[in-house]
């Protein structure tokens, strides 16, 4: 008979892909509402056009950086390396909180440009690309808390070659916070 903690450890998997696909969902709204807003707006001749800030670009290259080490992570402890996991996940982490701080950096430069969230001068399009931005800057938020348990856990010898669940799991998630924002980056590039 099948313990409860492996009863748990076979359903966080479909759990997890069933959260992403309700991400997707959300983000798939977020770009639906930019596009419509687009449409019409530029047929009123009301919508700016702006280039996004260049500490965007720095922070996808960041992103990409953090995706490369948790490949590198879970590569590590699947031959053993303890020692290996422990640090790329803390250079998954530097890289994670890198990509928050060039968030606040872009959306700095946007308000330097003039190209605010909300209030008088605001524009629809600004205030797009601020929604979207954040709402995914707070779903890397939720990865780099569940970034700080795996590598809490792995500091603690949780995770061996042979039961690497927890590290499986947030890699899945980590990769998924990554491609999503290559996704927004390139449509809110290729959309303007």
């Amino acid at each position: 008979m099948e313990t409860l903690a492996e009863q748990r450890k076979r359903a966080s998997k479909p759990l997890l892909w069933i959260g992403i696909g309700s991400i997707i969902m959300a983000f798939a709204g977020l770009t639906s509402g930019y596009f419509v807003s687009r449409t019409t707006l530029v047929q009123n001749e009301q919508w700016l056009t702006f280039d996004l800030p260049p500490a965007f670009i720095w922070s996808t290259v960041a992103i990409v950086g953090s995706s490369v080490a948790v490949w590198l992570a879970k590569r590590a402890i699947a031959s053993g390396d303890k020692s290996g996991l422990n640090r790329w996940l803390v250079i998954t982490f530097v890289l994670g909180v890198l990509f928050a701080v060039l968030q606040f950096t872009g959306w700095g430069q946007l308000w330097d440009d003039q190209i605010y969230l909300t209030g008088p001068g605001s524009n629809p399009a600004g205030s797009w690309v601020y929604a979207i931005s954040f709402f995914h800057l707070a779903h890397l938020a939720g990865g780099l808390i569940a970034l700080a348990i795996t590598l809490f856990k792995s500091l603690r010898n949780k995770y061996s070659s042979d039961d690497y669940h927890g590290v499986s799991l947030f890699s899945i998630y980590w990769h998924f916070v990554d491609l999503l924002w290559l996704y927004l980056y390139v449509f809110l590039t290729l959309i303007r």
